[in-house]
């Protein structure tokens, strides 16, 4: 990934950041230093995804000392989420990031004793079957799970009765035809066409056979915090790169205003 610095410029203060990031309804994240997570993002505001799947999950899975493999963690920043707030032992594992760099924003963090880093793909997993009591997926599962074979494969990892709890870009409904919306033509991307509904998500999961489906609903506004994170963002990410990304979706999300697109978020209890 490129690593360039966007020239110096006036920022807000780190109180007005955080003012403006503070949301009534993820009093977890409102803690964290609202420029590390704008460092760590890779997308979406990934602690205010986990926040919103966290009661679906329950506090009897996301207990003390109970395994979380945190699937796709990105940049750890779920990872240390779940060790922080629930005392949870967390397995870190990503694709795109190398371990060795999240090791170390995990140690300063103060959780190297609670989330372990792992480089690995999603269809190649390591891990002995059983050996979690909760998989954990934000804004990632959509890259790898929508082959209808996928679940069983993944879910061998939890122990019977273990959940899995995913969230993602989704669509309200499900789109019909080989276009997508007129208003989205201009900003769409091939990749936003394994955005699925909640509907469908059930119905794939349930056709598996390999979980019961708890939990498989749309997020109410949830397109508001997709427009509110880009925008900060768009101004205040550190990375060239990462920056023109969240302009890209603030254009995608203004252009739709929650018509189409929005978040899931999906429960499962292996039987």
């Amino acid at each position: 990934m490129p690593d360039d610095i966007t020239p110096p410029m006036t920022k807000p203060s780190s109180e007005d950041l955080t003012r403006r990031l503070t949301q009534a309804r993820y009093p977890r994240s409102n803690s964290y230093d609202a420029r590390w997570v704008i460092e760590n993002q890779m997308g979406p505001n990934a602690l205010w995804l986990l926040e919103w799947l966290a009661p679906a999950l329950g506090l009897d899975t996301l207990r003390p000392c109970a395994r979380v493999l945190d699937l796709g963690c990105g940049r750890a920043m779920t990872s240390v989420f779940l060790a922080r707030e629930y005392d949870v032992q967390v397995t870190a594992a990503d694709l795109w990031v190398k371990p060795d760099e999240n090791a170390k924003r995990i140690a300063e963090a103060g959780f190297a004793d609670r989330v372990l880093p792992v480089h690995t793909e999603a269809h190649d997993l390591p891990f002995a079957e059983g050996s979690f009591d909760a998989i954990v997926s934000i804004d990632a599962y959509q890259y790898f799970g929508t082959n209808d074979l996928y679940l069983p494969t993944l879910t061998r990892l939890l122990k019977p009765g273990g959940r899995i709890g995913v969230v993602m870009p989704a669509v309200r409904e499900e789109l019909e035809g080989d276009e997508p919306p007129e208003h989205l033509k201009p900003f769409w991307d091939p990749g936003f066409w394994a955005f699925h509904s909640a509907a469908w998500w059930r119905r794939q999961w349930t056709r598996t056979g390999a979980v019961e489906v708890e939990t498989a609903e749309w997020q109410p506004d949830g397109w508001k915090d997709w427009l509110l994170w880009s925008e900060v963002c768009a101004e205040e990410s550190p990375y060239t790169w990462m920056a023109d990304m969240a302009r890209d979706s603030v254009d995608l999300v203004r252009a739709d205003e929650g018509r189409t697109l929005g978040f899931v978020r999906l429960v499962g209890r292996r039987k």
